[in-house]
């Protein structure tokens, strides 16, 4: 039976481009499975959107001497080119800008309002007097009191990933002008975390599916104790306050970005002329949701959103928060801020999004960090995705193509070997289908790649080559057996790298709606015209020193 599933992932920053890192955080694993899911049947909405009220667009947008939409347009754009190249197959990416977003996000401020779960009252904050200004928390710079790293932000350490007030930082500076801020008190609106507290414990505690790193990461931060924390801020580009006398507040984006995956779900069914549609993923209790994220995000999924939840009403809480850790470069933490990265757009220039797909899922950071090199990068490439399986393909299809008269052969006598490697396929459609359920999809993709090894050492042992000579039956049957193995692939294949497996099932004869993909393995059909078939994958030559240059 059809389920409901809800794939959601980090809204982006619209203050820069996008990396490596971020792909490999959330984007490309949501995306794999939001493919899978459609493939077995099931209703899947897959929603983000570019977070346009963040700080550091605000930072940016004053570096660069423009409006803060200025800013949000020309990274917008850039983002959703890449979604579209590398082939992120979002329902809907939409942003925080909306009127849809804004009354959803006022809605659930006034009802935790009027329940008592946010409250107003003074709060401490840091102003600077040669900005003369309130600094939000990414204006403000300084050492984090829990590991002493030197350039944690106001609203969260970088290093240790501990969410925390701009007052707690040790030597803050004012990011604007250098200078010490001073403390000095603002009326502000608090949500009562407090209060959620018990209920969060009670829930996470159930939840003995999810990773480790989430589970243990959001009970430290509940057994220590959770604090009330301020939701709106002394800046002008956010979220209007929806009560008389706040003109000059806004509700702060740490709040309202992750509303955001109701908001999009809900501007998702308007779009679909079905305007009730997204109450199946938020109401329906058998429906299942997935967000994901990067770890540095893990305490706003399991603890500040569900809290909101919570409080607001009978809406489904996250069923999974399969976070990653990070994927590094070189050695060193990729960093929009620092401009230290890979950009996504400049690789999808040179490279196909295969080749970066495969090497993403490869080397996923899924339970500790991981780390891009341009020589594993080459490695991947040309070691297995080449030579290992783009090797396999062509030289079945070739093969069969050439003394088959562009056919695909009829099975005759039906060998153990053959049973061998057919029950082969099934086994691996078991595994693979066991490990991306559980969001495991480096496991998987080693599952389809040990079909792959298998496949090629069943052809090397029967050797269709020799026999073609004296037995073109068993050749025959050989082929068909081989081109069974490759059919099974391109399924697998297909949440992994859609590209390669619609042209893999083009070159097979098998027609597929890219709208409507497939989780069953088509059996090769007799008779059946082969395309002319090329290789998948590219061998790739990269000068090391300067991969991106221009050849």
């Amino acid at each position: 039976m059809s389920e409901n599933i809800l794939v959601a992932t980090a809204w982006p920053y619209t203050n820069n481009y996008l990396h490596l890192g971020h792909i490999a955080g959330c984007y490309l694993p949501a995306d794999i499975f939001a493919r899978y899911q459609r493939a077995r049947g099931n209703k899947v909405i897959m929603v983000s959107g570019s977070d346009q009220h963040g700080t550091p667009v605000t930072i940016a947008a004053e570096s660069e001497g423009v409006q803060p939409i200025d800013i949000v347009n020309k990274y917008r754009k850039n983002h959703l080119e890449v979604w579209e190249r590398l082939g992120i197959s979002y329902d809907l990416f939409t942003t925080t800008g909306t009127d849809n977003h804004i009354a959803t996000v006022q809605d659930i401020f006034t009802k935790l309002y009027n329940k008592g779960l946010i409250y107003k009252k003074n709060m401490t904050l840091l102003y600077s007097e040669i900005d003369n200004r309130f600094l939000a928390d990414r204006y403000v710079e300084g050492t984090c009191p829990d590991c002493n790293f030197e350039r944690a932000r106001g609203d969260q350490c970088d290093q240790c990933g501990k969410p925390m007030d701009a007052l707690e930082l040790i030597n803050p500076i004012s990011k604007l002008s250098g200078d010490t801020p001073i403390p000095k008190e603002s009326e502000h609106f608090f949500l009562k975390l407090s209060a959620l507290e018990q209920p969060l414990l009670d829930w996470i505690k159930k939840n003995d599916y999810w990773k480790p790193n989430v589970k243990n990461f959001s009970l430290k931060y509940l057994t220590e104790g959770l604090k009330d924390r301020a939701i709106t801020r002394d800046i002008e580009w956010g979220i209007p306050i929806p009560l008389e006398g706040y003109e000059t507040k806004r509700i702060y984006v740490w709040f309202e970005a992750v509303i955001g995956y109701l908001s999009a779900s809900k501007e998702w069914a308007q779009i679909q002329n079905k305007p009730d549609e997204w109450q199946k993923f938020w109401f329906d209790k058998n429906a299942r949701s997935y967000y994901f994220l990067g770890k540095d995000n893990i305490p706003f999924h399991t603890i500040i959103w569900p809290g909101i939840l919570l409080g607001y009403e009978n809406h489904n809480l996250p069923y999974d928060v399969p976070a990653n850790e990070y994927m590094n470069l070189s050695g060193g933490k990729f960093s929009k801020s620092e401009n230290r990265a890979v950009w996504t757009h400049e690789f999808l220039e040179k490279f196909s999004a295969d080749a970066l797909r495969y090497y993403i899922v490869s080397n996923m950071p899924e339970n500790s960090d991981s780390d891009f090199t341009w020589e594993e990068f080459l490695r991947r490439n040309n070691d297995e995705l080449v030579a290992t399986l783009g090797n396999l393909i062509h030289r079945i299809l070739t093969f069969t193509f050439r003394n088959f008269d562009s056919k695909i052969p009829e099975p005759k006598k039906i060998e153990t070997s053959d049973e061998k490697l057919m029950s082969e396929i099934f086994i691996t459609k078991e595994k693979v289908e066991s490990n991306l359920d559980i969001c495991k999809f480096r496991e998987s993709m080693r599952n389809i790649m040990n079909l792959a090894q298998n496949t090629n050492r069943y052809l090397d042992s029967e050797a269709p080559w020799h026999s073609i000579k004296t037995d073109k039956e068993r050749a025959g049957t050989t082929m068909w057996v081989s081109l069974y193995a490759i059919s099974a692939i391109k399924t697998f294949l297909y949440p992994f790298m859609p590209n390669a497996s619609l042209q893999l099932g083009s070159y097979l004869g098998i027609s597929t709606d890219v709208n409507q993909p497939t989780w069953e393995v088509e059996k090769p059909k007799s008779g059946t015209t082969l395309e002319t078939p090329f290789p998948l994958f590219k061998k790739l030559e990269i000068d090391i020193e300067n991969p991106l240059a221009d050849e």
